[in-house]
């Protein structure tokens, strides 16, 4: 893929990334809109907007980082393990999905509820799976685990400062980016790459 898809590729994902940070920020950060809106006062309201609007773009970023790091990885992976890669992805989605309910709960100390940390983590492995059946179907069956481990794995390695964060709210606002920038990466480099292998033969 030549530099003017990549760097195409980049502004859309951060693109993407800053409208998905945003449109977040009105769900769980409501209040920071009320506030300025009474009485409604403009040049607050666009500081609040490009706040959430930056906030979407560095989480776009760290996605990117991620989704370049999954792409060595995966290679680092086939070479070393080789046809063992797809079962050590498998154990390392089984290993996060565990870790997701496990780690959150005892730092809470018991305070919050179990059920919660359940749901967040099926949710992700749920989501990580529908996602990973449309890029299979879109290129090929091989493609199934490491689709999966990008969406699962890596996107909860880059969620790790936003679990940190006290409360949910930062946490939700991060979650949201990163799941959509790498979807989308995900669902578009096939397309990217294959136009330039057609491009090639012809």
């Amino acid at each position: 893929m030549n530099s003017r898809k990549w760097v195409g590729l980049f502004v859309r994902t951060l693109l993407i990334g800053g409208l998905a940070g945003l449109i977040t920020s009105f769900f769980v950060k409501t209040a920071s809109y009320t506030r300025v809106l009474d009485p409604i006062d403009f040049f607050e309201l666009l500081g609040v907007v490009l706040f959430f609007l930056g906030l979407g773009f560095v989480f776009s970023l760290i996605s990117q980082t991620g989704f370049f790091a999954y792409l060595f990885v995966n290679q680092f992976g086939l070479s070393f393990f080789r046809s063992y890669w797809p079962s050590v992805q498998v154990l390392f989605v089984v290993f996060v999905v565990f870790d997701l309910v496990y780690f959150p709960y005892k730092a809470s100390d018991g305070e919050g509820s179990l059920m919660s940390y359940i749901l967040l983590s099926g949710a992700i492995l749920i989501y990580g799976l529908i996602i990973a059946k449309v890029k299979a179907k879109q290129t090929n069956n091989s493609a199934f685990v490491p689709a999966l481990f990008l969406m699962v794995v890596i996107t909860t390695i880059e969620w790790v400062p936003g679990l940190r964060t006290a409360g949910t709210d930062y946490a939700w606002l991060m979650i949201v980016p990163l799941l959509v920038c790498n979807t989308y990466q995900l669902l578009v480099l096939h397309r990217l790459t294959n136009s330039d292998q057609k491009a090639t033969t012809n």
